[in-house]
């Protein structure tokens, strides 16, 4: 299939800028997943990146602008869903980069308000749209949603992966399923996800999960890597980025990259873009793994909601509060 450009135009930045650019791009590890496809280790994520509210260029220029600086300092895997309501922003960047399509891996996620099949396949030609892709890298199911009677994740799923056919999805996925959800659905149906997008980080491990996942051979990514700055300012953390000359962040994530997680750090701010780039020059020894693992407090150190109580379904001005 010939990839689309997005009608974008050779980018005008000096031979330093697209030096940087490359050397950057290139200390960036891939994950191979069980479709033999590779995925960029480290991304940007858009959650709370400003939403859309409509495709009129005046509504998305500030999603487009921090999107946009992103792939310029060297990102090129995005992770966005629906429920974000920024598609058309993330769109309109892709599209002004200027970046061949096939450097890229975009990653977007179904609505909670969209399980029933012929809204995974409504929905999934609508975000092709707004985003102005010919072809999506990875569609994840966002929540599971286990508690709502009108909703089977299985059928979900089913939905989902029919997808793949039309060459128009390189891999499909799941976010935010717990052990017995991953076994039901490889159970029923034979077909096994490429990733679970779950929520991870030194004060919740989510052990049972992450164990599941990889028992399934499904690689984890892990949202809210960060802990949403409820870590910034952990002794042990802190001693160990001292001894490394790298802050509490980069720590953080050089912990997630040796745990073979795939993470997606967002900011609004080039200084923070950057630093999150600058975790591949320095390692965690075992002792330094541990450490930051042991801080882990169990159910109370979560930070979003229980995937197998969640229940949430968007209205069309509210986005989703949580990855």
């Amino acid at each position: 299939m010939e990839l689309k450009r997005n009608g974008s135009q050779p980018s005008a930045r000096g031979p330093a800028e697209k030096r940087k650019q490359s050397m950057t791009t290139q200390n960036i590890p891939t994950v191979t997943l069980n479709n033999g496809r590779k995925i960029p280790q480290l991304g940007f994520g858009t959650l709370n990146v400003p939403p859309d509210r409509d495709p009129t260029p005046a509504n998305t220029a500030k999603t487009a602008e921090i999107v946009g600086l992103a792939l310029q300092r060297g990102y090129r895997h995005i992770d966005t869903a629906q429920m974000y309501g920024n598609e058309c922003g993330v769109g309109r960047a892709i599209a002004e980069a200027g970046i061949p399509r096939e450097e890229l891996w975009i990653t977007s996620k179904l609505g909670n308000g969209n399980h029933r099949p012929d809204d995974v396949h409504r929905s999934f030609d609508e975000t092709l749209d707004k985003l102005g892709l010919d072809y999506l890298d990875l569609f994840l199911i966002h929540w599971p949603l286990p508690t709502l009677s009108e909703v089977d994740y299985v059928s979900t799923w089913r939905a989902v992966t029919e997808l793949l056919a039309g060459g128009r999805l390189g891999s499909a996925g799941v976010s935010n399923f717990q052990p017995d959800h991953l076994d039901r659905i490889v159970r029923e149906t034979g077909l096994v996800p490429v990733v679970n997008q779950i929520e991870v980080h030194p004060y919740f491990r989510n052990d049972s999960v992450r164990d599941a996942t990889r028992r399934n051979g499904i690689a984890i990514e892990a949202w809210s890597p960060l802990g949403q700055g409820h870590i910034v300012n952990d002794a042990v953390i802190a001693k160990i980025a001292t001894a490394h000359a790298k802050t509490v962040a980069q720590v953080i994530l050089r912990w997630h990259i040796q745990n073979g997680h795939i993470v997606f750090p967002k900011s609004m701010h080039q200084e923070r873009m950057e630093e999150n780039l600058a975790i591949f020059d320095f390692q965690l020894s075992n002792g330094e793994l541990a450490a930051i693992g042991a801080l882990d407090k169990g159910e109370s150190g979560r930070i979003g909601p229980n995937p197998s109580t969640f229940a949430w379904i968007p209205s069309k001005s509210m986005p989703a509060p949580v990855s």
